[in-house]
């Protein structure tokens, strides 16, 4: 590929500072389901006496759970994308450095693809974590022609 440009310590600067802030979203993830959690724990139900383990959930821990059904696929791609870019990066500089210019366009190409994500107990393998549709009832469509993902992968 003529016309490459690149300055590995740059690759090498952005990467790590994209790998910080991929390590502070996972925090954040990880924060706000427990926010959700004690969330649909505090909601409560309007019910009389109820014996048992624990509370009744009402709607509002429904919704919760729902919000979180249908958002875990979407924070799980985010996560993925930006891993497989950083690592794409510093796979297709270090073909750059090395003079194979054919193995850093595949490389990059290849990171440009957009990942798949199969989160554990939702919809079958290969999918982008199998969260429900707007629905609720089956997968979601896979993405359409020109749509987020390959938007996403031109941008990356």
């Amino acid at each position: 590929m003529p016309g490459w440009d690149i300055t590995p310590s740059g690759v090498s600067s952005v990467t790590a500072l994209v790998e910080t802030a991929i390590e502070g979203v996972e925090e954040d993830l990880t924060a706000c389901g427990k926010a959700v959690e004690n969330a649909a724990a505090s909601a409560g139900t309007i019910s009389g006496a109820y014996c048992g383990e624990g509370p009744p959930t009402g709607a509002i821990a429904l919704a919760l759970a729902q919000f979180v059904e249908g958002t875990a696929g979407d924070a799980a791609f985010i996560g993925a994308r930006a891993v497989k870019s950083v690592n794409g990066a510093r796979e297709a500089t270090a073909a750059y450095v090395g003079g194979d210019l054919g193995m850093a366009a595949e490389l990059q190409r290849a990171a440009a693809r957009a990942p798949v994500v199969d989160l554990p107990g939702q919809g079958a393998p290969g999918g982008r974590g199998g969260a429900a549709g707007r629905d609720g009832k089956g997968p979601r469509p896979a993405p359409r022609e020109g749509g987020r993902d390959q938007r996403a992968a031109q941008l990356i």
